[in-house]
């Protein structure tokens, strides 16, 4: 894990990704709600991953904008090399922001490298208005995450599963 996993971020970084998660609702498919959201991910390489949110007509397919973000990120590297996700910014166009879904909850928890990785929510006010921001652990309090599944051996792949 890099040491700058969870160190504050610098104005210049948080204006980048608040800037990339505004900008990325420009890119949302949401023809049936008209609900635009935007995220942008920042990874302790100095990357960052936008992402939009996608609707289909049948309203469980699509996707939200922070797995459209993080998914790509996932699936490009080689274990054990996965990137360590220093902060997250979401943008919509209401006020106050909407922050993360339940399903995008638990799919930032797999990946998040703390329970104090910071999310930044940000409302129909952009950069003018004042950012909500948690953590992943304010957001999912008593999460189940990867380190459950390490407390009981015998539910992980290729482990001996005897009765």
């Amino acid at each position: 894990m890099a040491d700058n996993t969870l160190a504050p971020l610098s104005d210049n970084e948080l204006t980048k990704l608040a800037t990339l998660a505004i900008e990325s609702k420009s890119h949302a498919y949401c023809p049936y709600s008209n609900f635009r959201v935007g995220a942008c991910v920042l990874l302790t390489n100095g990357t960052y991953h936008t992402g939009a949110n996608v609707e289909v007509a049948a309203t469980p397919v699509g996707i939200c904008a922070e797995r459209c973000a993080i998914a790509p990120i996932v699936a490009s590297v080689s274990r054990p090399e996965m990137p360590v996700i220093r902060a997250i910014a979401v943008a919509t166009d209401i006020s106050p922001p909407a922050s993360p879904c339940g399903m995008c909850r638990q799919f930032i928890n797999e990946f998040a490298s703390s329970r104090e990785l910071p999310i930044y929510m940000y409302g129909k006010e952009g950069l003018d208005g004042e950012p909500v921001k948690m953590t992943i652990g304010e957001l999912l309090p008593m999460s189940f995450g990867p380190n459950d599944m390490e407390k009981n051996p015998g539910s992980l792949p290729g482990k001996d599963q005897t009765l």
